[in-house]
């Protein structure tokens, strides 16, 4: 298959507009083995699938080392990783509540640190075993992971640390774009005003279920110079046809809001997650949306939807309905 491709931000970077998230390779939602994943790695890539995003967090290591092994020796891919977790060797065994299945003997901790993110990056190169990373994401420094008591530190110490430290691998020509990994719009939104961001991960956030960026984000993002990179455009697998919302049961209001959804797109005859799994690339600030298939096999599923024949009447209809904002920009 032959991908558009799109900018990110204004460098001279582009990514394919489908891209694949790293996060089952570490056992995310998912019992991959180390050979599965391998293979997810290479049918994306034999796919026409250019741009790869992984992190140290993702099975404490695992994800950036089959990416790593599956990259190495090819040639025109994108990759992105993050900061703001290191890993340390795990003596003990592993947590019961841990929901990385089969991870590598390590646990996570944070580091923001500008030394911290500087020890990082060095790190990812030698577990990717490639001599580049395009693209750093400052990792989760948002309310979901560290709460609302923590969350004001943690962010200071990302936009003082970890913010420079990027910058300066930049600067220096190490990587060539920077931003944040996120859950929530609201740590991009602070952070335009501490660096010169490229582009940034945001997952679940502007998806076919939930477009709040629309008004309180993006135009802020287009003054800037910015773009996004959509995480979890399923919202962790409420928009495929599972009950998870945001790595959780999914509450009844999500459900029935799904559900007329999926009534439109039943009509059209169009699979609600193909329409999904294309709607967030309508707004011109979004580069890329990046699933994460639990299986070669989900990606071929993937590849389906993102074939399908959507019509414009189905986008008229869900406006009409109210179930996505009259102003929002639809596919063509």
């Amino acid at each position: 298959m032959k991908f558009e491709t799109r900018p990110l931000g204004r460098t001279a970077l582009e990514v394919t507009t489908l891209g694949l998230g790293g996060a089952t390779l570490g056992g995310n939602m998912a019992h991959l083995t180390d050979a599965d994943s391998k293979i997810l790695v290479l049918e994306a890539f034999n796919s026409g699938i250019r741009y790869f995003d992984t992190a140290p967090f993702y099975g404490y290591g695992r994800s950036e080392r089959i990416v790593g092994d599956e990259l190495r020796g090819l040639e025109d891919w994108v990759l992105s990783t993050k900061v703001g977790r290191r890993l340390r060797p795990r003596h003990g065994p592993q947590a019961t509540d841990d929901a990385w299945r089969r991870p590598l003997p390590f646990e996570p901790y944070f580091d923001y640190s500008y030394d911290g993110v500087m020890r990082s990056y060095e790190d990812s190169l030698q577990r990717l075993g490639l001599n580049r990373i395009d693209i750093l994401y400052i990792h989760d420094p948002d309310t979901l992971t560290h709460g609302p008591d923590l969350q004001p530190e943690m962010y200071a110490k990302a936009m003082d640390g970890a913010a420079k430290a990027l910058e300066e691998l930049r600067r220096n020509g190490d990587v060539k774009a920077i931003g944040l990994g996120v859950n929530e719009a609201m740590p991009i939104a602070k952070a335009l005003d501490h660096a010169q961001w490229d582009c940034f991960l945001l997952a679940g956030r502007y998806t076919l279920l939930e477009q709040d960026p629309l008004e309180t984000l993006f135009p802020a993002l287009e003054a800037h110079g910015a773009t996004v990179v959509v995480g979890g455009p399923f919202n962790s697998g409420v928009l495929v046809g599972r009950e998870t919302w945001n790595y959780i049961d999914a509450p009844e209001e999500v459900m029935s809001r799904v559900k007329a959804i999926g009534r439109v797109c039943e009509a059209h005859n169009v699979p609600l997650a193909a329409a999904a799994l294309k709607f967030p690339l309508a707004h011109p600030v979004v580069s890329s949306v990046i699933p994460g298939p639990r299986s070669a096999e989900e990606l071929n599923q993937i590849l389906e939807w993102w074939q399908a024949d959507i019509p414009g009447s189905l986008w008229s209809d869900l406006k009409n309905e109210k179930l996505i904002p009259a102003g929002t920009p639809v596919p063509a």
